[in-house]
């Protein structure tokens, strides 16, 4: 029993440093893809700021991605198509979270909402992948919760680690 124990514990600290190099390499890939033009927010963060503040949340991933999931109160704001009169009805001091797959595209858009007058803007860290990484929930095009997250391609799932991986 003893020599089982010690097996488990020997196993288990093996384990530690093998999840924290993914994190890690998920860190590494999101600093190389962004430029830093646009305030981060950690999904932590997000989650307190939505139980105390009135915040926008804009996916700016594809239609198909949206439709299969998304974070609950968020608006659609296609990456491809983006204008400003999407964005027209909204108040440019009001804060404003973006999110896409991994955060790239979102910071994309981050800095044309900056180009035109948005004073609070901030791009989610990691996207809506650290976001379920973190068990954090979802909801699809019915609003019910769901686990899975559209992953733009086979390439990008690895970067999902919780949850139902949806790809074309």
């Amino acid at each position: 029993m003893t020599k089982y124990i010690y097996t488990l514990n020997f196993l288990l600290l093996l384990s530690v440093p093998f999840s924290c190099m993914s994190q890690k390499d998920f860190d590494k890939k999101i600093n190389s893809l962004l430029s830093h033009t646009v305030e981060l927010i950690r999904e932590d963060e997000l989650r307190e700021k939505l139980m105390k503040e009135d915040i926008v949340l804009l996916d700016t991933r594809s239609v198909e991605e949206y439709e299969v999931s998304h974070l609950r109160d968020s608006r659609f704001i296609d990456y491809d198509n983006f204008s400003a009169t999407m964005v027209e009805d909204l108040d440019k001091d009001k804060p404003v979270v973006l999110y896409c797959s991994v955060g790239y595209r979102s910071e994309k858009i981050g800095e044309r909402l900056q180009e035109l007058g948005f004073t609070n803007v901030f791009n989610l860290y990691g996207g809506i992948f650290d976001w379920k990484n973190n068990d954090n929930p979802v909801i699809n095009q019915q609003n019910i919760p769901t686990d899975s997250v559209h992953t733009y391609n086979k390439n990008w799932s690895r970067w999902l680690v919780k949850g139902v991986k949806v790809y074309d």
